[in-house]
């Protein structure tokens, strides 16, 4: 129903600019009613972090960055939800303009910047949802004029790790200044002591932290990172963010040029070979979730086949609508009864 609705309104959305388009989908949203979510077919079941996923496939960050729809995109058929960026306080992000679609490409750069509400609201609208069921993450930041970022991070994972499911530290924003410098090694290793303390600290559960990378590191870069990552214990990692890479495949070469971020369908290939070298590296010490440029079923299984315990996508619904993820998630259970196994967990890895 809600695909069918997507395609009459396509024209109307594209017609706006993509973030008043983005901001017009949430408030649409939130206005649905609740429907059950339908049950997934038991070989989509996921053990990983410690948390039971009914099927693999995840909302990425930067859809909901407020939390202010988690329920309503679990309905969607999501798996799992993960909200923000969230930074501990409020701020505005970059100007606007700042999204951009490359409608030729099914590509959308973004240069948002991590605006967020600050963790304070949406610590408040994420307790408020206690209780509802669904796995809901959120996505943790720095603030851009932050004279101390560490203790950024550590403040979100207190004050927002009891209310969520699992907590993702994101180090690899291109839209902050100086972000990204964070997955050096020394730098991520005092890091992650640090949100780890935080975390260790927390009453009551115990939450799984991950780690969200970027895909345009360098081989010893990522050797560094999955030794800190390993070495710290951390649950998970998050392969993986935007790229600041412009791919000569583009096709929208106008608005390829605006800086910022690109996500979309040019990014599976270099996302899913950096998910790939990361499996490899992390010899099933912990899982992986496996983002970028994913726009199909057949996309998922490859993201799977390349490591990923879970999945997770975003950009596609900009151009296949919001009923991309039951689409998804029914191909993944055609897998299953193709390959004749009763656990999609079977084919992690196989071709990493």
């Amino acid at each position: 129903m809600i695909g069918t609705l997507f395609d009459l309104a396509r024209p109307l959305i594209h017609a706006l600019d993509a973030e008043r388009a983005h901001h017009a989908t949430v408030q649409a949203l939130r206005l649905l009613p609740l429907t059950p979510k339908p049950a997934d077919d038991p070989c989509l079941a996921v053990k990983a972090f410690g948390l039971d996923f009914a099927n693999p496939v995840g909302l990425a960050a930067g859809f909901d960055k407020h939390a202010e729809v988690p329920d309503q995109a679990l309905r969607l058929g999501f798996g799992f939800v993960e909200v923000g960026g969230v930074t501990p306080l409020p701020q505005p992000g970059n100007p606007r303009p700042r999204v951009f679609r490359l409608a030729a490409d099914e590509a959308i750069i973004n240069r948002y910047g991590l605006n967020s509400d600050g963790g304070a609201v949406v610590r408040e609208r994420l307790a408020a949802r206690r209780g509802k069921g669904g796995i809901v993450g959120v996505n943790i930041g720095a603030n851009k004029d932050s004279e101390d970022r560490t203790a950024d991070y550590a403040a979100l994972v207190r004050g927002l790790g009891p209310v969520v499911d699992y907590l993702s530290v994101n180090v690899s924003s291109p839209n902050t200044p100086g972000l990204r410098n964070l997955q050096a090694r020394a730098t991520l290793d005092a890091l992650l002591a640090e949100v780890i303390e935080a975390r260790d600290g927390l009453a009551g559960k115990r939450v799984p932290l991950l780690l969200k990378i970027a895909p345009d590191v360098s081989e010893t870069e990522l050797d560094d990172i999955v030794t800190v990552a390993r070495d710290r214990r951390i649950d998970g990692m998050i392969v993986a963010n935007t790229t600041i890479a412009r791919p000569a495949t583009l096709r929208d070469q106008v608005q390829a040029k605006q800086a910022g971020g690109l996500s979309g369908k040019p990014l599976f290939e270099r996302s899913t070979q950096v998910l790939a070298q990361t499996y490899r590296r992390v010899e099933r010490q912990f899982p992986l979730i496996g983002v970028g440029g994913i726009d199909s079923a057949a996309a998922a299984l490859a993201k799977i086949e390349a490591g990923a315990a879970l999945i997770q996508f975003y950009s596609a619904m900009v151009f296949k609508g919001p009923g991309l993820a039951k689409e998804i998630v029914s191909g993944l259970a055609q897998a299953c009864r193709r390959e004749n196994i009763t656990s999609i967990a079977a084919i992690v890895g196989r071709r990493a």
